[in-house]
């Protein structure tokens, strides 16, 4: 990556990172050991499903949505979670308090089928049990990015149909994102614009995507894309505040021709688009962008305080 290439993840560095302890399976080692087998079925095959999350002032956001989307997604390919969301909460206060963690703090929750007992591909090989791993980074979004913006490339990769691998799976299996990401990097820009099938515009590799188009905010219909926590909120708050909101289908010719674009997740919450394929987005003012990040930071201290 180039020292021009920016993501929707860049953070500032913070040097308590390099001794965080990571929860595996129960126990909390230092990050330099901690360690899942080469057998593990998510590092054989990308069996696994997967959380981001974040922590603001001992409360995470939105845990009950993070976790129907989590329990959800493994039932629906049969991955035993070994525990209820309370035993979820438990692990993760434990990894916390283990940290000194309370506040800008990202958590990637991942659980895999376990560990199998042939290198092969047939779950029922999986006999362990699942693999839990929690990783939590002291992560504070640059502020830099907000003012400056993402650049897109629209890519060739495209999100696939639901019955080839359904989007909607937050799960370990990332390739398909990836070679857009390793597209959109080497036509010079920061992130991928993704297409579905269909030819419409519908996620980046990292995010999800949103343009404003006369004070108002379209999005895809969500069939090809993960349905994002944040992209829901971002569209909650849009109908409860008057904000016109739609999620359908369009081309790239609605989006270079948007007033404003922005991206949703929940490291960044809502991170500005300056350019997509080389054309500058609007004029640079985002006035509904500005609306909606305000209106977000309210929500998120509306559910600190009911947390």
């Amino acid at each position: 990556m180039s020292k021009d290439t920016h993501t929707t993840h860049d953070a500032e560095d913070d040097i308590r990172n390099r001794d965080i302890k990571i929860y595996v399976n129960g126990d909390l080692v230092h990050r330099d050991d901690a360690k899942v087998s080469v057998y593990d079925s998510g590092f054989m095959l990308g069996d696994g499903m997967w959380e981001g999350m974040r922590l603001y002032n001992g409360v995470w956001a939105f845990f009950d949505e993070h976790m129907d989307r989590f329990f959800e997604s493994c039932k629906a390919v049969s991955l035993d979670v070994g525990m209820d969301r309370a035993g979820i909460l438990e692990a993760l206060t434990k990894t916390a308090a283990a940290n000194g963690m309370t506040n800008d703090v990202h958590c990637r929750l991942m659980l895999t089928r376990g560990v199998k007992v042939k290198p092969f591909q047939h779950p029922s090989l999986s006999r362990t049990g699942p693999t839990l791993v929690i990783i939590m980074e002291h992560s504070k979004p640059a502020d830099a990015l907000q003012s400056k913006g993402i650049r897109l490339a629209t890519v060739p990769q495209v999100r696939g149909l639901p019955m080839s691998q359904d989007a909607k799976y937050n799960s370990h299996s990332k390739l398909n994102c990836v070679i857009a990401c390793l597209q959109a990097e080497q036509a010079g820009a920061d992130e991928g614009l993704m297409l579905d099938p269909h030819g419409f515009v519908n996620t980046t590799n990292a995010c999800n995507f949103f343009i404003v188009r006369k004070g108002a905010v379209w999005t895809s219909t969500g069939d090809y894309c993960m349905n994002g926590v944040t992209r829901q909120k971002v569209i909650d708050l849009c109908r409860a505040n008057g904000i016109e909101v739609h999620e359908r289908n369009y081309s790239l010719v609605d989006a270079y021709g948007a007033d404003e674009a922005f991206l949703t997740g929940t490291f960044g919450a809502q991170t500005p688009v300056a350019e997509i394929d080389g054309k500058l987005i609007g004029t640079g003012e985002r006035p509904v962008t500005a609306r909606i990040k305000e209106l977000y930071k309210h929500l998120i201290r509306a559910n600190i305080s009911a947390g």
